[in-house]
């Protein structure tokens, strides 16, 4: 199995933000508790971050994970929307980090980038460098870039470095720096489902919309773009859109179509078996790659939807780790480590 989706929090990170006086940093709360303080999220434990390789290897090893692909953990993503006097050597410790974990351990770990978001001409700048580190495959970006078309002009300079390199772009849901974010806060009912399901779900799925039904893609073929969560909820409403082409534009291709034959591929992270089922009828098997989040329960949920699913045992293959490593073969720099892992 190759993890494409498996967060990360570096600790050379954590010792650069017990360094800091304002947020981003990690303190002590009233109880002596480490927590990550940010200027939206609050505090959140620092305990529930990943950074312990020895531990990783260990928990790959047991569940068959052959290779990881790392990308920062959520709550840290943070430190990418922040002045670049403080993202940029950040972002740079970030991926230089990443980068040492790869080399040491060649074929279990390959990693995305962490980008200085407030300006795009310098992630780019960012970008270049790191795609030349061992190790890394490409960058992960914020979900808000590309909610529509006129979202994603700005964030064309990646794509064309992305392109250039034959590198992978990992669309995950999260904010652009200033955007308001997240949508519901403080004692708002059922907070992380609306958060963390409806909103997270809802953005994937107008991210799509903009990569496989309008051509914005289409300078950029040696590029590889994919989305966690089945890409939202596609698979679901693409009836309903389906239906509403018919009704509205008759002479247009269907939704179902275009997605289907779109170049964008989707990670199946936190959904059972018969979401991908439904994701493999849209998309074809060879679109779906696996994603657990980078912890035991999301591996072992995963395993077992991907187990259950009744879509036979050749997409059941493409999905646990063919799709994944074609998609990895594409960056020659790094094909070597895909044939350490097999």
């Amino acid at each position: 199995m190759i993890d494409m989706h498996a967060h990360w929090r570096p600790a050379e990170l954590a010792d650069a933000l017990r360094a800091r006086t304002r947020a981003p940093q990690i303190v002590r709360n009233a109880d002596g508790v480490e927590v990550l303080k940010s200027n939206r999220y609050g505090e959140e434990p620092v305990s529930k971050a990943f950074d312990d390789v020895a531990f990783h290897l260990e928990r790959m090893d047991r569940q068959g994970v052959t290779t990881s692909v790392l990308s920062l953990l959520g709550s840290f993503c943070w430190v990418e929307g922040q002045p670049l006097e403080v993202s940029v050597p950040l972002c740079r410790l970030v991926n230089d980090t990443l980068s040492g974990i790869c080399r040491k351990h060649e074929g279990r770990f390959l990693a995305h980038a962490a980008l200085p978001m407030r300006d795009i001409s310098v992630a780019a700048t960012e970008l270049e460098r790191a795609l030349q580190l061992p190790g890394i495959v490409g960058a992960q970006l914020p979900g808000n870039g590309f909610l529509t078309r006129k979202d994603a002009e700005k964030m064309r300079p990646l794509l064309e470095v992305a392109n250039r390199h034959h590198a992978l772009l990992f669309i995950h849901h999260g904010p652009l720096p200033g955007d308001p974010f997240p949508k519901h806060m403080g004692d708002t009912d059922n907070l992380r489902r609306r958060n963390g399901t409806l909103d997270m779900q809802s953005g994937l799925s107008s991210a799509m919309l903009t990569l496989c039904l309008t051509d914005y893609l289409a300078p950029y073929p040696d590029a590889t773009v994919y989305l966690h969560n089945l890409g939202g909820n596609i698979a679901f409403e693409v009836e309903r859109m389906d239906h509403r082409s018919l009704l509205d534009t008759p002479k247009e291709e269907l939704p179902s179509a275009r997605f289907r034959r779109a170049r964008v591929h989707v990670d199946c992270n936190s959904f059972g078996p018969r979401a991908i089922e439904a994701g493999v009828r849209l998309y074809g098997a060879e679109r779906i790659v696996c994603g657990t989040d980078g912890t035991e329960f999301g591996v072992d949920w995963t395993q077992k939807a991907i187990a259950e699913a009744q879509i036979g045992a050749d997409a059941r293959q493409q999905i646990l780790e063919g799709n994944a490593a074609a998609m990895l073969a594409r960056r020659a720099t790094v094909t070597r480590h895909v044939k350490a892992a097999a």
